[in-house]
């Protein structure tokens, strides 16, 4: 069970909201209370929600910074197959999706997943990712059936969703660079940036808007600084980016 709470280097460090923070919370202590009671099943779902809950974030990453792909994708998008869109102008549609990646919930899971594509997700891996929604409800319907009987096949699955997670997590390194990118260039001027501190700025931009995780801000300390050093403010650029390391070492 020790693997389960990889997971959690996947989440974000910080939520918009205290709801959002305590839902979370919720959903790992179900998972580590089902299973302390041997009820495995239980613990499946909780820890299948905080998997479609990591999806969730990985998409509004899209959404945030690839918003023009993101909303040809979307148009229309209301719960039915991506294949079967009606292409029309929906504002609704920005709407509905703008205020929190938990509005994700309120679509198709079958069909939110495929906007994973656009980060490169072929069709068998979407394919496998579906699967775990499919297995999923095979285990919350009342079909007569206990499918985790046993500590070894939640454990198996879990190995499995881990696998799937990390896949996706590779998949959104390009978009976490551009984010990064962008929030440099954005925000190396103290006087014309929402926070004048270096930290308060990566804490409430970059990493609450953003719902960055450790692994996406180990991205980010990988960054490649170097095509910026022709900028102008390069030094407040540099600096930022050091302040990022300095907030990475104390966590």
């Amino acid at each position: 069970m020790e693997d389960a709470f990889e997971l959690d280097v996947y989440m974000p460090l910080s939520f918009k909201t205290t709801e959002e923070q305590e839902y979370i919370q919720f959903l790992w202590e179900a998972f580590e209370s089902n299973c302390e009671q041997g009820k495995y099943q239980f613990a499946f779902i909780a820890y299948h929600m905080l998997t479609m809950s990591f999806m969730y974030f990985s998409i509004w990453r899209i959404k945030q910074n690839e918003q023009s792909d993101f909303q040809k994708a979307t148009i229309g998008f209301a719960g039915r197959d991506l294949d079967g869109l009606v292409h029309k102008d929906d504002s609704d549609d920005e709407k509905r999706w703008s205020v929190s990646p938990f509005n994700f919930s309120k679509a198709n899971e079958r069909s939110i997943i495929r906007i994973l594509a656009l980060i490169g997700c072929d069709k068998s891996k979407i394919g496998r990712y579906i699967q775990l929604v499919d297995q999923r409800n095979d285990t919350a319907h009342s079909n007569g059936k206990i499918h985790f009987s046993d500590q070894g096949a939640l454990d198996n699955r879990i190995r499995e969703i881990l696998r799937v997670v990390d896949e996706i997590q590779t998949h959104t390194r390009p978009i976490i660079e551009r984010c990064y990118k962008k929030f440099l260039l954005e925000s190396h001027d103290p006087e014309d940036r929402e926070y004048p501190d270096d930290r308060d700025q990566i804490r409430e931009i970059l990493f609450r808007r953003n719902y960055f995780s450790h692994k996406d801000i180990d991205v980010c300390l990988a960054y490649d600084l170097a095509p910026l050093a022709a900028h102008a403010h390069y030094s407040n650029i540099e600096a930022l980016h050091k302040a990022l390391m300095t907030l990475r070492d104390e966590d």
